[in-house]
Order: structure tokens, then sequence, then C-alpha cells
């Protein structure tokens, strides 16, 4: 029984030191290399304790850390727990239940607006309730099969005996937690990329019937690991691409990504398009600008639950404005009649809708599509994309 409540203590201990200047991850990477006494399952238990704290924002107050930290493990489990077996048997026995009736046991109401503060931001369409509760749940790890690949992947995920479902085509959902890079060969046969994600895809999709016997010229601005690159190879096909980052490190991780993946030919280059637009004069405009912006997050906070805490809305109009200098800056070397896909992985307001408006008001864009693609319906990120054409 003293290694639960040890347990307890220590994630109390943890999420009392911790501030936010850092993601929890890193923090708590840190924390056990400082303590090597944590074993694997230790540090395991640990973690779920101090996550399940955070997936529920700002809700129940009142209670002391310990408190919550068993009420969180309690909302957020759907299985049984060895430490709730434990210390509340009470509520083990019915960890399956709704959540609904799990927190009528607690005696405690918890409100949407209290695990997700910021719903006046949202964009509109977005079920405040389902998607304050989602957070709840970790979302699932996802892959994009690329083409031709499918029966490979499926064998190797059958023959490692690995739990998985098929959604659509070339999608399939694992369990967080699955160690897949032991599974499939990342890159070559699939990438990992979540499902809200992989469906900005259908954006690019709907442009392949204007490329026949072309190869377009395509700029992926804000590259980061290049999961939206390799989608548009894969669904363009032979394109001219350019990638760009604000960090050399990113273009690094991004060329052995690359490399993995079989793309050979392309341009890369490092600059602040917030700042300026490093790219010559002799440089080729763009049949399609892929902008992937910085943005506040808000989409993904089911995997990084401390945000639900620690996130200033301030910073929203902050993002907005930054989004808004990188567009003016990229959309300048676009083609007449060329494509700028406008992608955040955010659900504000500011940084989707109003951002479009901005373009088509003020760059005088043209809107072709725009989406809220609400992955917390499927255990996903949420995300906004919109196709704009410049006349």
């Amino acid at each position: 029984m003293s290694r639960y409540y040890s347990h307890i203590n220590s994630a109390q201990k943890i999420i009392e030191a911790y501030t936010g200047a850092e993601p929890f991850a890193s923090y708590l990477k840190k924390q056990f290399a400082a303590n090597k006494k944590f074993g694997s399952k230790d540090r395991k238990q640990i973690t779920q304790l101090c996550y399940s704290y955070f997936r529920l924002g700002k809700s129940l107050p009142d209670i002391s850390i310990e408190e919550k930290l068993l009420a969180g493990l309690f909302l957020s489990s759907r299985n049984s727990n060895e430490l709730l077996q434990h210390l509340k048997p009470e509520w083990n026995d019915v960890v399956e239940t709704s959540r609904e009736k799990k927190t009528e046991l607690l005696n405690s109401v918890v409100h949407a607006s209290s695990v997700f503060p910021f719903t006046n931001e949202l964009s509109e369409g977005i079920d405040v309730d389902e998607f304050a509760f989602s957070h709840l749940q970790q979302p699932d790890l996802f892959l994009r099969i690329r083409p031709g690949r499918k029966d490979t992947v499926l064998h190797q995920l059958k023959a490692a005996d690995v739990s998985f479902q098929l959604i659509g085509e070339n999608t399939v959902a694992l369990p967080n937690a699955t160690k897949i890079e032991e599974v499939i060969m990342l890159n070559k046969d699939a990438v990992v990329q979540d499902y809200s994600s992989q469906r900005v895809g259908e954006f690019l999709g709907n442009l392949k019937s204007e490329i026949e016997n072309q190869k377009w010229n395509v700029w992926d601005c804000c590259a980061a690991s290049g999961g939206k690159s390799i989608m548009a190879k894969d669904i363009l096909g032979d394109i001219d691409l350019t990638v760009s980052d604000i960090r050399e490190s990113i273009l690094i991780n991004l060329k052995k990504r690359f490399q993995e993946a079989g793309i050979k030919h392309y341009k890369s280059f490092v600059g602040d398009l917030s700042l300026h637009l490093p790219l010559t004069t002799h440089h080729s405009a763009f049949d399609l600008i892929i902008a992937d912006v910085p943005c506040s997050g808000s989409g993904t906070w089911g995997r990084t639950p401390e945000q639900l805490s620690f996130f200033q809305p301030t910073a929203i109009g902050t993002y907005s404005d930054l989004q808004k200098k990188i567009v003016s800056n990229t959309v300048k070397q676009l083609k007449s009649d060329g494509y700028f896909l406008y992608i955040t992985c955010s659900i504000f307001k500011k940084e989707n809708e109003n951002n479009v408006e901005w373009m088509q008001e003020e760059l005088k864009l043209q809107l072709v599509k725009q989406e809220l693609i609400k992955g917390y319906t499927v255990k996903a990120d949420t995300m906004f994309a919109a196709l704009l054409k410049k006349n």
C-alpha cells in the first residue's frame, strides 16, 4: 500500500514544482532523470497521475492536490487501475461507467468551462461539452499508410499482434503507447500523422486534377518535421519541392526523415518568415504554398493537457498577429492563380476564420474551401484548414 501513496506523493511534489515554463513532458523527463529510484512501472504510474490531474484543467479548485490526482485518474481511466484498486476500490469497481455517473460519486460538479476555460474564443461549430471533456482522454496514435504499402503495413501489424483499427483506406489508429517504430519501417511504409492532419490531404486531393501533365512548384514554408511535404508528394505526385523552417535543427531532422521516405530532390532554407522573405528574386514563384503556421496548439491539448491550466489567453492575439506576418510575407511568392493552403492546429477563431477573412480583405485572396476538422469526436487532434487562391 505504501508504494501507491509514494506515487501520489511524488506526483504531488512534481505538480507543485511545475511552473509551465516548458512542456510538461520534458520537465517530467528531467525529474525522473534526477530521481533514479523510480523503476519503469513507477514512472508510468506517476506520469499517468500527473497527466490525469492536468486533464481536469481548473476543475475542482476546492480539493487538495492529492484528492484531485485521484479524481483525475478516476475520471480519465476506462479500465481497472491498480492504484485505484488499492486506494479507491469503490471507484475502481465502476471505472468503466459514464463520466456523468463518475462525477456523481465524486460529489462534485465538473463543468466543461472549468476543464476548458477559453470557450468564448472558440471557432464556430464546436460542441463545447464534447470538446472540453475530450481532454479527459489521450488521443490515439495514427499512421498514414504510404502509396503501395498497405499490404505490407497491415501484415506487419498483424504479425506483431498489435491492436489497431483501419479507418478508411490508409489510416491506422493505434493505442497511444504503441511502440510502432519496432513494428514497421516508419516514413518508408507509413508516417506517424494525426488523423485530422491526414484529412488536410483532402484539400490537396482537390487540386490533383489541376496538375495533370505539369510539375507544380510547391513550398512547405513552415515544414517542421516534413509530414505535410511527404503527404503532398504522395498525393500530388512529382512536385518541385521547397521546404523551410525557422530553425536549422528542425531541417536536420527533416532531412533524416526525407531520406527514410525516399525523398531525395528538394530545396531547403532556414528563415524567420515573420520578419522577411529570404528568397532571391531569381526564385520561381510557387503554384502552391503550404503554411502550417505556428499557433496556440489548442486543438492538440489532449496530448499536452498542462496547457489547460497554464495557457494565457493573451497569447491568442499574439499568435494571430504572427500568422498574419508569415502569410503576408509568403503569399508574395505565390503565382497568379496559385493556391495557398493555410493550416493551424488551433480551435480559436482569431487564428482560424478571422485570419481567413483578413486574407480575403487585405491580401485579396479568394476562399476556395475552409473547414474545422473536429478530431475530438474520434480521439484525434482538432485542426483548421483553408484553401485560398490568388487571382
